[in-house]
């Protein structure tokens, strides 16, 4: 799977759509012109004629047949600073499947010809945007006409996974280790929701691996998950809190009795735009309930009405009842640091106000305050650094559509170029201006 296990996924986990993957559905158009023009050349056994090559002067231009040329490529990206490398043992399974070239109906397999090498998932490569300072995470020689149409979507997969990665490890910095949700699947089309997720969780054990922590990865839909064994988790909506009337306390009072206590209760308190008011409610009447089956001997019963804990998803455009106006939309609006204080308070205090006798208050003190606080609704990077600054007492950060992000910074484009030709048995550099063969101590030999 990555750098952490030291296993490739294959085949079997993508599923690729080999066919028209080999046929050049998803290849930008040039690439597919220019194999069509080097089979061609090939057939017609022809010689470089010109005059005006880069060769070095002791190498002739002689008898070079342009149509069967082997080239070295490499890819690497463009992202300046720090870069999570993922979508690698995907490219990987494009270039094994999909190397070869046509012979009627007939597709013939060169993969074997090729020389490979590639980073694992989960390596960590740096730019400083000078493309002659880039670390390569793949390197590939072979005949350029085999696998010519396989730049489009190596790069693609490389690009959208490694950019995902990276900006769940950013947040994950930004959060100080703190559990950051996968929100975003609402956010693309479904047919990205396994590499996006899987490209989630390599971030996060590379962050694990790098700071010495334990976050448990958390998706939202099992398609997320399915590349690397997870499940999507999550708990009510606010189409079911409608169903329930807005009666938030009772759509979490039906969801504990109905659903197996192994799926956290995190109650979404934000529906009648009332946050401290609805997380009290439902929290008495949850712990109401907790309390009856204990009492009853009923242990675990008991433990569906266990409150995980609440979330706060207040619309940007609105301020909560319970946040005082103070004219300034940062400070009343959405989710921000007051309105926490405001909930992290009425939770820890709620038992206060509660009927019990003198065996239960120390159990209902811990049971209000192990309630934690869910935060969602335009999360990035630098919202939760402000959150942190302020020591906001928020336990895990839901983000969405921010984790797609891809302008200034967080451009994590890919790209690929040859950089060298072998001509007869040597290889001599070729590549264009500004760009030369690069070395990554972290390559090894794939084959």
């Amino acid at each position: 799977m990555s750098v952490f296990d030291n296993v490739r996924l294959t085949n079997e986990a993508f599923k690729l759509d080999v066919e028209r993957m080999r046929r050049g559905w998803y290849s930008d158009k040039y690439f597919e012109n220019i194999g069509r023009m080097l089979t061609v050349l090939a057939a017609e056994r022809y010689s470089y004629a010109g005059e005006r090559n880069n060769l070095p002067p002791a190498i002739s231009a002689e008898d070079i047949a342009v149509g069967d040329i082997e080239v070295e490529m490499q890819w690497f990206t463009r992202r300046i600073g720090n870069t999570v490398v993922v979508g690698v043992d995907k490219a990987l399974a494009m270039l094994r499947h999909c190397t070869g070239y046509w012979e009627g109906d007939t597709f013939i397999d060169t993969s074997d010809n090729l020389e490979v090498w590639a980073v694992q998932d989960g390596t960590m490569v740096k730019s400083d945007g000078n493309p002659l300072n880039a670390e390569p995470v793949i390197k590939a020689r072979g005949r350029y006409r085999d696998f010519a149409l396989l730049e489009t979507p190596t790069l693609g997969v490389l690009t959208r996974s490694s950019r995902v990665a990276t900006n769940v490890y950013e947040t994950l910095m930004a959060a100080r280790g703190k559990p950051v949700l996968f929100f975003p699947a609402r956010f693309d089309l479904h047919e990205v929701q396994a590499a996006d997720g899987y490209a989630y969780n390599i971030a996060v054990k590379r962050f694990n691996m790098d700071f010495s922590r334990e976050v448990g990865p958390f998706v939202s839909t099992d398609a997320q998950g399915d590349w690397w064994g997870g499940a999507g988790g999550g708990t009510v909506a606010h189409a079911a809190i409608a169903s329930f009337l807005g009666d938030t306390a009772e759509a979490m009072m039906q969801f504990a009795r109905i659903l197996p206590a192994r799926i956290p209760r995190i109650a979404l308190v934000d529906f009648n735009n009332d946050s401290a008011g609805d997380s009290l409610h439902t929290l008495e009447a949850m712990f109401t309930k907790y309390r009856e089956l204990r009492d009853a001997g009923n242990e675990t019963e008991a433990e569906k009405y266990v409150l995980y804990g609440v979330r706060l998803d207040t619309s940007g455009s609105v301020r909560d009842v319970s946040v005082e106006p103070l004219g300034d939309p940062a400070l009343d609006l959405g989710v921000n640091p007051r309105l926490a204080f405001i909930v992290r308070r009425a939770l820890d205090a709620a038992w206060e106000n509660w009927s019990l006798p003198p065996v239960w208050k120390e159990a209902a003190r811990e049971y209000c305050r192990n309630v934690k606080i869910v935060v969602s609704g335009g999360f990035g990077p630098d919202k939760i650094r402000k959150f942190e600054r302020l020591e906001v007492p928020v336990d895990i950060y839901a983000v969405g559509s921010w984790l797609f992000n891809n302008n200034g910074d967080t451009v994590t484009d890919f790209t690929a170029d040859v950089v060298r030709v072998k001509i007869r048995s040597e290889w001599v550099e070729m590549a264009k201006v500004g760009r030369k063969p690069l070395a990554n101590k972290k390559l090894e030999r794939v084959w």
